[in-house]
């Protein structure tokens, strides 16, 4: 059977505190305790001198690190690159490994909650139910799960883009007698797989962590693949306090510098085209990318790989070269790192590992491919295959990911001020203004989510970007009495053709992809990120912003309206 997490809705962790009081009234409301929402959360409150609030589904700070405790769970961003810009957090604090488990992570967030002292305004075990702005008060009234409600001001989204888990609608999922775990739910005191039968269904950057992880302690692990995850070597490195207290004379420069690149990261793509380099020449950059590890082969690479099918085939040939060598076993090099490219290099997100196909090239490991042999049935003990064939397993991890980037913000009864819900508006496709605002939720705002620079940029990158945006908004509105602030229908329309064309620039809408919205049976095919990079958006943002508020409808505050009423009456009185 599927065994899920116990800590949601648990109870609160304070009721006499007034965050978790029945009702509560405050200038900003944030959904979501993870980067995002700590970030403006201390932006706001400690910065502006609002009145934040948080609320946070789980029972924790961290967002995506408090859920993913699964094995080998870590994240693929570099440090110092992967955390916050600010002093007060990165000078007392360093980190064991170049690219951190999540251990480290919900350490790391231990010490944010010491440094800018967070947790006092958050109220865990609140999951959203309703939210709806009123138009009478100009207030949102957000309702929790066990019936709570806030009014704000301003209402922010921070869930993150995979915040609502997908489960596939196999015949038996609930029939299966020994563990079964979605990564997301993973349980904190771990799975003991010593001598087990692991089945790994997925096979994204969650389903190669976990193979490569069990496959050092299981019997045997089977991972059960759709398409081959195209995965670069992490290059993972111990680190000493000693180097990174020396080399933090240079954070500051490297937080504005990554915001100048396409993806947040401490490098760009090359202003070099593939064939203008001789095929000794590519060998030799490739190398060095190759190399030194991480998304350098993905985002430092030939500017155009990501454009041309020529140049992306270059990429891959070199990729499949690397990693075929890596594989003794045939077969399994077949399905793992087929001569022909299942889709066009870097379209899907490459995941980093460290010893996978090393693992996955055991004898006594198999890899199965299901796009020949579809899953058909999960039994008792088992999991079937359409070829006939029925594996016995003692622990099923199902790695079969997110309704990403919009399933989050269509799962907790959000509606327009018209009552709809916006999993209804977002029925057919989606629309925002920016990636950060929508028409119809005056005075809401959310980041890392639909249509923002998101999954095409490093995490942190991406929130402090928009979190920057969100502050500054909310800063004139209140510097020009501005009380409500709503996105116009024609600026989404804009915005999402503005969208489209970027992203059809590119190879991205050639391969089906959760960057596509494909992962998620029956939902709308569109690319769902902004593929301009970073600085092409913040640029289009701040146009928004220094231009009068271009692309939104304002109305001014209460002081404003008393204002203009008594100078009509004076002029009225002075006609007469």
């Amino acid at each position: 059977m599927v065994h899920f997490r116990t800590d949601i809705g648990a109870g609160h962790a304070d009721t006499k505190n007034e965050t978790y009081a029945q009702e509560i009234d405050v200038d900003v409301l944030i959904v979501g305790a993870g980067f995002g929402g700590v970030y403006l959360l201390h932006r706001l409150r400690d910065e502006l001198g609002l009145k934040c609030k948080i609320f946070e589904a789980g029972q924790d700070l961290g967002g995506i690190w408090h859920w993913n405790c699964y094995p080998g769970a870590r994240v693929d961003t570099q440090i110092p690159i992967y955390e916050y810009s600010f002093e007060k957090v990165w000078k007392d604090w360093t980190w064991s490994e170049k690219y951190p488990g999540y251990a480290e992570l919900r350490e790391y967030f231990k010490h944010v909650d010491k440094a800018l002292d967070v947790k006092k305004d958050v109220a865990f075990n609140s999951r959203v139910v309703h939210a709806q702005f009123d138009q009478a008060s100009k207030k949102w009234i957000v309702k929790t799960e066990d019936g709570r409600t806030a009014r704000a001001g301003y209402f922010i989204n921070a869930v993150g883009f995979a915040a609502k888990r997908h489960f596939p609608d196999w015949k038996g999922l609930d029939s299966f007698k020994g563990e079964m775990h979605h990564s997301s739910f993973w349980p904190d005191s771990g799975v003991d797989v010593k001598g087990k039968r692991v089945a790994v269904i997925g096979t994204g950057s969650t389903g190669v962590q976990i193979a490569q992880e069990t496959s050092r302690d299981g019997a045997k692990v089977t991972v059960f693949q759709r398409t081959p995850n195209l995965a670069l070597p992490m290059r993972q490195e111990k680190l000493n306090p000693e180097s990174q207290q020396a080399n933090k004379k240079n954070y500051a420069q490297l937080y504005k510098d990554r915001m100048k690149t396409f993806a947040g990261f401490p490098y760009d793509f090359a202003k070099k085209k593939t064939m203008s380099d001789t095929p000794e020449e590519r060998e030799k950059f490739y190398g060095k990318l190759w190399e030194k590890g991480g998304f350098e082969f993905w985002l430092a690479t030939y500017d155009d790989m990501l454009y041309d099918m020529e140049a992306n085939r270059q990429a891959y040939d070199y990729w499949a070269k690397k990693t075929r060598a890596r594989i003794q076993d045939p077969r399994k090099r077949d399905i793992l790192a087929p001569v022909e490219p299942p889709h066009a290099f870097g379209t899907k997100r490459p995941s980093l590992e460290q010893d996978f196909y090393e693992q996955m090239d055991k004898p006594e490991n198999e890899v199965v491919d299901i796009k020949a042999a579809p899953i058909t049935e999960i039994t008792e003990t088992g999991i079937i295959t359409a070829d006939g064939q029925h594996r016995e397993f003692d622990i099923i991890a199902l790695a079969t990911g997110f309704d990403s980037v919009t399933g989050g913000m269509k799962n907790m009864g959000l509606k327009d001020i018209n009552g709809v819900d916006l999993a209804e508006k977002w029925k057919l496709g989606t629309w925002t203004y920016l990636g950060i605002t929508c028409n119809g939720f005056p005075n809401m705002f959310f980041l890392y989510g639909a249509q923002g620079p998101t999954a095409f940029a490093n995490g942190p990158s991406a929130v402090e970007c928009q979190g920057e945006w969100i502050v500054d908004a909310i800063t004139k509105m209140r510097k020009e009495n501005v009380e409500v602030l709503e996105a116009t229908k024609e600026a989404e329309e804009a915005w999402r053709k503005k969208v489209m064309e970027e992203s059809d620039k590119t190879l991205f809408p050639g391969t089906s992809s959760w960057y596509m919205g494909a992962n998620v049976p029956g939902k709308p095919r569109e690319q769902l990120n902004f593929a301009g990079g970073l600085p092409m958006y913040t640029e289009a943002c701040y146009d928004s912003l220094d231009n009068n508020f271009k692309g939104f409808t304002t109305a001014k505050g209460r002081v404003d309206e008393m204002m203009e009423d008594q100078q009509s009456a004076g002029a009225f009185i002075q006609v007469a």
